[in-house]
C-alpha cells in the first residue's frame, strides 16, 4: 500500500487519476487537496509515498507549493502535471526537485511507468536510509575513559581535512570502526567508502583488485573490470592491513599517491582519480622499512597524520559498556531478549587480558547471549576458557571481595 497525495484544482482530472490508482493497487491511500494552500497544510500532517501536483492552481501555485514540500521533505517523489503551455514551468521544477512532470491529459502508459518509477526511488532511498543506520550502528564508537575520549578528539579534527590518515593498533582493537568514523565525519560521507584488505588478496591479484584490468590482460580476464580505486572515486578508499601489501602493489600505489591517475593491468589508457586515503596496520611500519620489506618513501606518503587506536586492556574502564553493547546488539540479530551481566561479572571480565582485544569481546558476548542459561549472566557461565584465568573464583567470591 502507497499513501499518495493528489494535488488538482479539476475534480474531474483528480477523479481520473484517484481511478487509475486505485485499479493498478487497490490497497493504495489516496487523498485529495483542491488548491495549494489546502495541499500544504495535508502534506504537513503525514508520512507520502508520493504526490501528484498540477502547476496552474489558484492561492498557490504548483511551484511554490513544491519548494514547500521540499523543504519539509525533500525524499517524496513530487510528479508535477503540466498543461500545454507549461512545458518550460515543468523543466524548472524538475531542477528544483520534481522526480517527473505529465502533460494533461496522462497518457495510461507512461504515467503507470512514471508511479511505479517513483515508488521504487522511495523505497531505496528508504533502504538506503536502514542500512546507513544500521552500518552507523555497527560502527559506533563506545567508551567514555580518557583513551576513547582522546581519540574521538583527534577523529573530529582529521576528519574534515583531506590528509591521509595511517591508524595503527594491534589485531580486533577497532582500526576499521576508526576509518568508518573519520570517513563519516568527512566531507566525502555521501560517496562511498570502499575497503581493501591487503592480507587478504593473494600477491599476483593484488594490482588488478586495486587497479582493475582489461579484458585479455591475464588468463581469465574475460571483460573489463573497474578496481577498488575507480570504484572509491570521490570517497574514501581504505587500505586495511597495509604492511602485507607486495612490494611490486607498493610501486604502484606510490605512482598513484603521486600523480593521482593509473593504468589498468593490460591498459593503455591513464585513469584519473579523486579520494582520499586511509591505510591501517598492526605491524610497525618503521621496523618494515629498516627490514626493506616497506618502501620508506610510500610510508612517508601514508603517514601523514598518525591515528593510534590502544588495546582494550588499555582501556579496562569501557570493558562493561562494550560487553553490554555487544549482548544487544546479538539479541537484536537473534530477535531475543537482551541478557545483562551481573556486577561481579562484570569486573571480572574487566580484569581479563583480551589478547584478541574487542574483536574477543564482540565474539565472547555472541557466545553468551546464546549459550548463558539465564538472563543474568554470572562469571559461571563464562566459556571455560576464561573461567580458567581466575582459578576457584565464582560469582560470591567477588562479591564478597
Amino acid at each position: 500500500m502507497s499513501r499518495i497525495l493528489l494535488i488538482e484544482d479539476e475534480e474531474a482530472i483528480r477523479r481520473v487519476l484517484k481511478k487509475i490508482l486505485l485499479e493498478e493497487d487497490d490497497s493504495n491511500d489516496i487523498h485529495e487537496a483542491a488548491d495549494g494552500k489546502q495541499a500544504i497544510e495535508v502534506f504537513g500532517d503525514g508520512a507520502w509515498d508520493l504526490v501528484f501536483c498540477d502547476i496552474k492552481m489558484p492561492h498557490m501555485d504548483g511551484v511554490e507549493v513544491l519548494e514547500r514540500m521540499m523543504a519539509i521533505n525533500s525524499e517524496v517523489p513530487v510528479i508535477m502535471i503540466s498543461g500545454h503551455g507549461d512545458i518550460n514551468t515543468a523543466v524548472d521544477c524538475l531542477k528544483k526537485g520534481a522526480f517527473d512532470y505529465l502533460p494533461k491529459p496522462p497518457d495510461l502508459n507512461r504515467l503507470l511507468s512514471t508511479v511505479r518509477h517513483a515508488l521504487e526511488k522511495k523505497t531505496l532511498v528508504q533502504e538506503v536510509k536502514t542500512l546507513k543506520k544500521k552500518v552507523s550502528k555497527k560502527y559506533t564508537m563506545i567508551g567514555e575513559g580518557a583513551e576513547m575520549m582522546e581519540l574521538r578528539g583527534l577523529i573530529e579534527k582529521v576528519a574534515p581535512s583531506e590528509a591521509r590518515v595511517l591508524i595503527t593498533g594491534p589485531n580486533g582493537a577497532g582500526k576499521e570502526l576508526v576509518a568508518h568514523q573519520i570517513h563519516e565525519q568527512s566531507a566525502r560521507s555521501t560517496n562511498a567508502m570502499v575497503e581493501v584488505n591487503c592480507a587478504a588478496i593473494p600477491a599476483e591479484l593484488i594490482e588488478s583488485e586495486l587497479f582493475g584490468h582489461k579484458k585479455g590482460a591475464f588468463t581469465g580476464a574475460q571483460k573489463d573490470r573497474k578496481g577498488k580505486f575507480e570504484l572509491a572515486h570521490g570517497g574514501t578508499l581504505f587500505l586495511d592491513e597495509i604492511g602485507d601489501m607486495p612490494s611490486s602493489a607498493q610501486t604502484r600505489l606510490l605512482r598513484v599517491l603521486a600523480e593521482n591517475e593509473f593504468y589498468r593491468v593490460g591498459g593503455h589508457q591513464s585513469v584519473q582519480v579523486e579520494l582520499r586515503i586511509i591505510a591501517a596496520t598492526h605491524q610497525n611500519l618503521e621496523t618494515l622499512v629498516e627490514r626493506g620489506t616497506f618502501r620508506e618513501d610510500l610510508f612517508h606518503r601514508l603517514n601523514v597524520i598518525r591515528v593510534h587506536v590502544p588495546a582494550l586492556s588499555e582501556r579496562r574502564e569501557d570493558i562493561p559498556l562494550l560487553a553490554q553493547h555487544f549482548l544487544d546488539n546479538a539479541a537484536i540479530e537473534l530477535g531475543d531478549e537482551s541478557k545483562r551481566l551481573d556486577a561481579a561479572t562484570s569486573e571480572y571480565l574487566s580484569l581479563l587480558p583480551w589478547p584478541g582485544n574487542v574483536r574477543q569481546l564482540e565474539n565472547t558476548c555472541r557466545w553468551l547471549q546464546v549459550m548463558a542459561s539465564s538472563r543474568v549472566i554470572l562469571i559461571e557461565d563464562l566459556p571455560p576458557e576464561l573461567q580458567q584465568n581466575v582459578e576457584g573464583k565464582t560469582n560470591s567470591d567477588w562479591e564478597s571481595g
